[in-house]
């Protein structure tokens, strides 16, 4: 299959049934039961599992964070459409998102503290679209997931609060070594913030990174500074799910400056960020960089769906995630499991060999990129 060549978008009503497809795939290759224990559910990192390995292997927290993202988005379609994404059989994509949250307190150590602020922000941000799919499915009677959500959100904003502080002018730190304020913690915070009502500190927050992080020429937010000795060092390095969670927060706060900078910031990803003059959006490889695209296109189709925006940038954002998420799909491997690649302009079974391990980072960035794709065909 050639797809070096730009791809050709589906007609909508193929959107919906791609994603259900992604849900699926994922959902049966990597969701797994905590020890066994009956009602849990947690994401294995590879596949195939080597069960003894995966004790002592990373579980990434954040993956898993991405992970309940993705089924709340599944589960917004099966409340729209009336029907379960995997059969009448088995679980929504509610329901296993609820048992995903517990289960990462669990495997975490009967804690949702860790030790990087960033990844704490996205189970956060996460948490808070669950419970908003609980109310919009009238799941609200369920006492004992809201009581867990609201301890999430107490405890992590502590987290947030304490890590945001005025050292270097401002902006969150990333972990608890407190040695780098970088834009991955900064941002999901600010996004935090804006939509829990601390619409103050979010906009103190975006301040910062529009002053220190900032990169005029390129048009959009380097990575972050780090404290050496008296002074400090910038790590000018772009990727893509940096500019996301800001974009995100530009959007949910408003106003017009807020607004004009995420029309400048989509027509600078527009500009640097896609590959051989497509608009198909770059990736970052395997590992946590198999995450970073996926979620720059969660908050792309949300700009595309914003009235406030002027259509050109409305447009061109919706374009990248239509034709990057269309590119996953047709490089797609037809196995079983099915295998997106983790390059969209590459097909999976050249960026996965016959035998290869499959990260879930990438799979999920796939079906995120199809779920934002769906949104708008919706």
């Amino acid at each position: 299959m050639d797809i070096s060549a730009a791809p050709f978008p589906a007609q909508p009503q193929d959107w919906a049934r791609r994603a259900d497809t992604a849900a699926r795939s994922v959902t049966r290759a990597f969701g797994k039961r905590l020890f066994f224990l009956p009602g849990t559910h947690l994401g294995a990192s590879v596949r195939p599992q080597n069960p003894l390995r995966a004790l002592l292997e990373p579980w990434n927290y954040w993956w898993q964070a991405h992970y309940v993202d993705c089924l709340v988005d599944t589960g917004r379609r099966e409340l729209a459409a009336g029907v379960k994404f995997d059969g009448a059989s088995r679980p929504s994509a509610g329901r296993l998102a609820s048992r995903l949250v517990t289960t990462i307190r669990l495997r975490n150590f009967l804690r949702f503290v860790n030790r990087y602020y960033d990844d704490m922000a996205w189970l956060a941000l996460a948490t808070l679209r669950l419970e908003d799919l609980a109310e919009q499915s009238r799941h609200t009677g369920r006492g004992s997931g809201r009581r867990r959500n609201a301890r999430v959100r107490e405890s992590l904003t502590l987290q947030f609060d304490s890590a945001s502080t005025e050292d270097l002018g401002g902006g969150t730190f990333w972990n608890i070594a407190r040695d780098f304020k970088n834009t991955p913690a900064t941002a999901p915070v600010a996004l935090y913030y804006a939509r829990t009502g601390r619409r103050e500190s979010a906009q103190r927050l975006l301040d910062w990174l529009n002053a220190r992080l900032f990169d005029p020429e390129r048009g959009l937010y380097q990575d972050g500074l780090r404290i050496q000795g008296t002074g400090t060092v910038l790590v000018a390095d772009i990727y893509t799910y940096n500019q996301g969670p800001v974009l995100g927060a530009l959007l949910e706060l408003g106003g017009e400056e807020n607004m004009q900078r995420a029309s400048a910031l989509i027509e600078a990803v527009a500009r640097a960020l896609t590959l051989n003059g497509t608009n198909v959006v770059k990736c970052h490889g395997d590992g946590d960089g198999g995450l970073f695209t996926g979620i720059l296109l969660r908050y792309l189709a949300l700009a595309a769906a914003d009235n406030r925006l002027p259509e050109s940038g409305r447009q061109q954002a919706r374009q990248m995630v239509l034709d990057t998420a269309d590119a996953f799909w047709a490089g797609r491997a037809e196995t079983e499991p099915l295998t997106f690649s983790s390059d969209p302009l590459r097909p999976a079974d050249k960026t996965y060999p016959p035998g290869s391990a499959v990260e879930l980072s990438t799979q999920l960035q796939a079906w995120m990129a199809l779920e934002a794709a769906a949104s708008l065909a919706n």
